[in-house]
């Protein structure tokens, strides 16, 4: 594990620090732009949804239980795939673990790897201006889900076309998703959930398809989009108190550790996302169960000193987390 003073090699080539020297423009905003084809397929999505959960009393418990399983691989697609290994660099992984984490991003269907750390590093350089793709400052339902709604604002466009993306693009596996992300997330987020319930236990095709598929996809969006939301909102800033991202163990729960976010925008590079390890942190026993069986190394560690440091700085002044 390294510590923070082995991190500044490491460190160059992810742009994803704060950037104080960017001011939003003065006048009035831009108008909105609705993409309605977006707002029509995210309704029907939900209404599905909705649907696979008044089926749930009727599906069998192997059903129930691939749905878990379905979910979270789809998490961890995004948790230790797309954020803490592509998106910030904060551990390194073999081929055979990066093929793996690709598969799981495609189940997540949340845009391809490539696209998905291209928005997110901007959304830590930028986070709360207009150059923020998911600002919080435009309220919870904008953060949650309405910036997928409507048209991103031309700060948002224009950032993302400058950020450094030169060692994702260098990622053979990443670029190869992209090539193939549309029929990867037919076959994958949708094809892949229901067949195998309908194929090897006999469940119906209709229960197969809305909860392992539908209603899986619809809570993992969900659970992800919690973190850009309510862990902006609500919550404690033990680490600092000048940006607004919180700790919420609730949004931990759902987003496998995705939720320690007041200390994760502070220290961005470090891989547990959080100063307590294991604790609600699916994503970071998994990490450490790679390094285990030899398929991850270097893990990026933020040392005690310096959290207690940042803590006594910048801090709210509470010691605990959550």
């Amino acid at each position: 594990v390294l510590n923070q003073e082995d991190l500044a090699g490491d460190q160059s080539s992810v742009d994803d620090t704060f950037d104080d020297t960017y001011h939003e423009k003065e006048g009035p905003k831009p108008p909105l732009q609705y993409v309605w084809r977006n707002i029509i397929l995210m309704s029907l999505l939900h209404l599905g949804g909705i649907f696979g959960l008044i089926l749930v009393p009727y599906a069998k418990i192997q059903t129930l239980a691939w749905a878990v399983v379905v979910f979270v691989v789809n998490a961890l697609g995004i948790t230790a795939g797309a954020h803490r290994l592509w998106s910030h660099r904060t551990y390194k992984a073999t081929l055979p673990l990066r093929i793996f984490l690709t598969i799981a991003n495609s189940v997540a269907f949340q845009n391809d790897i490539y696209e998905w750390v291209r928005d997110h590093r901007v959304h830590h350089k930028f986070s709360e201006t207009d150059a923020d793709p998911h600002n919080a400052k435009r309220g919870f339902f904008f953060s949650h889900v309405g910036w997928l709604l409507v048209r991103k604002h031309p700060d948002v466009i224009e950032k993302g076309q400058k950020i450094d993306l030169s060692d994702v693009r260098a990622d053979k596996v990443v670029m190869f998703q992209r090539r193939y992300y549309k029929p990867s997330v037919v076959l994958l987020c949708f094809m892949m959930p229901a067949v195998v319930p309908w194929y090897f236990w006999d469940e119906s095709i209709t229960i197969s398809f809305f909860i392992p598929s539908i209603l899986r996809y619809v809570i993992g969006l969900n659970a992800a989009w919690l973190v850009n939301s309510a862990a902006h909102m609500f919550g404690n800033r033990p680490y600092d108190k000048n940006i607004n991202p919180r700790e919420n163990s609730l949004v931990s729960l759902g987003a496998l550790g995705e939720g320690f976010h007041n200390y994760h925008h502070t220290f961005p590079y470090d891989y547990s996302a959080s100063e307590f390890g294991w604790h609600f942190n699916l994503t970071t026993v998994f990490i450490d169960l790679m390094c285990f069986l030899g398929l991850a190394s270097d893990r990026k560690r933020v040392s005690k000193e310096v959290i207690l440091a940042r803590k006594m700085r910048t801090g709210e002044g509470r010691q605990k987390s959550g």
